[in-house]
């Protein structure tokens, strides 16, 4: 580096130096600093309000003008200028001193929006030679859909802390393309969804709920299955089910052993019109199966005895009640499974008589049951003379009965009423097996 050079930055150190010394300085460079982006030249005013005792000694001194008793001082470019060139840091530009400042180079509104234009020209260019070949190869602009840009691209901020939130924009770009060539229905598998997090990033909670990366999946999801002229339906009655739903359409299992219907003397078809072997064979033992939201959602039809199907809420009631009908568990809050399976059997025409217990929760169970089928749908055991049978000593809180408020089926109401005054949850169990099965045909 020759004497110059040296020369030169050893006195912009000098100057820095000397401005770190007091704080007054950072809040008028900061202005400046702001002014600079606007207008992308060292010009405008600072305004310095209720400035200390030293903050204006500090003033006074760099600027050789009396500042004392004045509740704001303005520092014009032009006023800051002239006292440099008056001061031994002459040799030094407005510019420079912030630059050096503020340790990064400075732009204008105009150099900035070019360098951010440049740079994402870039970056499409990049994404369509990276990608070609591959499913996401046009999908670029659905994408940048989903990646919103950061807030920053559009701030007046300087050119490094913009590119580095151009680049992080890049970065979610790349992420979601690698989602969408990597879902697993593209292979016609299907993968759990710990499986598929652990594959495409190593961590398998990247895709748990709440997580950035998990609510760029389900938006790669959603845009999948609009390519696919696929849609999935919206449930106001289970908030769960389209997200659900969706997932499992791109061969994502949120949860597939613990997500299950239990049915008994059902039969099975596939999509191919073969009946399914397996559910045949429970058929033919008279046994209950399971079934996981793998093997119901690869049945095409369902069939029942009578073209009727009796559905409880409680495993221990619906044991009790298999025999010659068709029967089905929801054990609790429906699952995915369960409302596949009575989409199924709303397919084939099978009426539906749904018993659950009789308590705030149990009715709104029943009550949402019964808007989501789309097929005849009763209810059975759900009257009050049932009520009055199966009433527990267990007394409602008022939260739970103000849950009845809900209730709006008018085939629920007689019975809501009756609970609202009676305070106390009734449960299918205390129903006997005998009024079960004498009522094999609905009441």
């Amino acid at each position: 580096m020759d004497n110059h050079l040296m020369n030169e930055k050893k006195q912009i150190n000098e100057c820095i130096e000397y401005f770190r010394n007091s704080s007054i300085w950072k809040r008028i460079f900061k202005g400046f600093k702001e002014k600079y982006s606007s207008y992308g030249r060292f010009s405008g005013k600072v305004i310095v309000r209720n400035p200390e005792d030293n903050d204006i000694e500090e003033l006074e001194g760099f600027f050789g003008q009396n500042f004392h008793g004045k509740r704001s001082i303005t520092i014009s470019a032009e006023k800051f200028e002239k006292a440099l060139k008056n001061s031994r840091f002459k040799e030094v530009s407005p510019e420079e001193i912030l630059n050096a400042y503020f340790g990064e180079r400075l732009l204008g509104k105009s150099e900035v929006k070019a360098i951010r234009q440049q740079r994402l020209s870039e970056i499409r260019q990049e994404f369509f030679n990276h990608y070609r070949q591959t499913a996401a190869h046009n999908m670029l602009e659905q994408l940048e859909v989903i990646v919103k840009r950061d807030s920053r691209f559009s701030q007046n901020e300087a050119v490094d802390s913009m590119l580095e939130a151009v680049e992080e924009w890049k970065k979610d770009i790349w992420f979601c393309a690698d989602v969408y060539n990597s879902l697993p229905y593209r292979s016609n598998d299907k993968m759990y969804l710990a499986v598929f997090a652990a594959k495409l990033t190593g961590n398998p909670h990247a895709f748990d709920s709440g997580t950035k990366e998990g609510g760029m999946l389900y938006q790669v999801i959603l845009i999948d299955l609009i390519n696919r002229g696929m849609q999935v339906e919206t449930s106001e009655l289970f908030h769960a089910y389209k997200r659900q739903k969706s997932y499992f359409l791109a061969g994502i299992m949120i949860d597939d052993i613990s997500n299950y219907a239990m049915l008994y003397n059902i039969h099975a078809y596939k999509p191919d019109g073969s009946i399914h072997k397996g559910i045949e064979g429970f058929f033919e033992e008279k046994d209950i199966v399971q079934l996981t939201l793998n093997v119901i959602s690869e049945l095409d039809t369902v069939e029942c005895i009578d073209n009727e199907i009796y559905i409880v809420e409680n495993p221990s009631v619906f044991a009790m009640l298999c025999g010659k009908k068709s029967c089905m568990c929801m054990n609790g809050q429906p699952r995915l499974a369960c409302l596949m399976m009575l989409e199924l059997l709303a397919k084939s025409g099978t009426r539906v008589y749904y018993s659950g217990d009789l308590d705030p929760e149990g009715l709104l169970i029943a009550q949402k049951l019964s808007g989501f089928y789309t097929g005849e749908f009763n209810y059975w055991h759900m009257e009050k003379l049932d009520y009055d049978e199966c009433i527990s000593k267990e007394m409602l809180s008022d939260r739970r009965v103000k849950m009845l408020d809900n209730i709006s089926d008018e085939r629920l109401l007689e019975v809501a009423c009756e609970m609202r005054r009676c305070m106390r949850a009734g449960y299918q169990e205390n129903i006997t097996y005998e009024d079960f099965h004498n009522a094999l045909s609905p009441t």
